[in-house]
């Protein structure tokens, strides 16, 4: 296999995702939410694993700091401290890391993403009931068939790839457009 079929294999990935309306009417419906959340002094908080750590850590730097143009900051948070995530680790395990930070910095009304592309992460699907156990609202990345988050959030997107990068690659796409979503709702003068 050539590498360009890497990228062949991407468009694929792309293009049917694209051709089904109803996600990208979502992603709309989304990022209202979000803007809507951020006007009543809401936040947004974000976690998963892995690489799908190091894509909410870049989400939520992308409202603290900027996306395109000057703006004020946002409240987004990426439960990714490393300090917390390793003493809720020794303490309750690995499965607790992104609960426990539900717990200590959601409020109702705000808003969880959890990123997981197997679906599956236990402590991804423990942060989505500890959210919604206090109210707040709910939205996953997924891949392959959306494993066991499949149906459990208010919004859902599951990329149908056979591997991690190329459902990891959808998944920023994702996150990027929600953010200019939110930006050209929040402040339309920047666009």
């Amino acid at each position: 296999m050539a590498l360009i079929d890497s990228y062949k294999e991407e468009l694929a990935l792309l293009t049917a995702f694209i051709a089904e309306e109803e996600k990208t009417q979502r992603t709309e419906k989304a990022a209202s939410e979000m803007a809507e959340l951020f006007r009543r002094g809401n936040k947004i908080l974000i976690c998963g694993n892995g690489g799908s750590n190091c894509d909410a850590i870049h989400f939520a730097e992308e409202f603290t700091g900027k996306f395109r143009k000057e703006r004020r900051a946002l409240p987004v948070l990426a439960i990714s401290d490393s300090s917390h995530i390793t003493c809720v680790g020794n303490d309750y395990g690995f499965d607790e890391i992104f609960s426990r930070g539900v717990e200590a910095y959601g409020a109702p009304g705000d808003m969880l993403i959890g990123i997981s592309t197997s679906g599956n992460s236990q402590n991804i699907l423990n942060a989505v009931a500890a959210a919604q156990k206090i109210e707040m609202r709910t939205l996953t990345l997924l891949g392959k068939d959306g494993g066991k988050l499949k149906g459990r959030c208010d919004y859902e997107w599951i990329i149908p790839g056979a591997t991690s990068d190329r459902i990891q690659e959808i998944h920023m796409m994702i996150l990027h457009i929600l953010i200019e979503g939110v930006e050209r709702r929040l402040f339309p003068e920047n666009y």
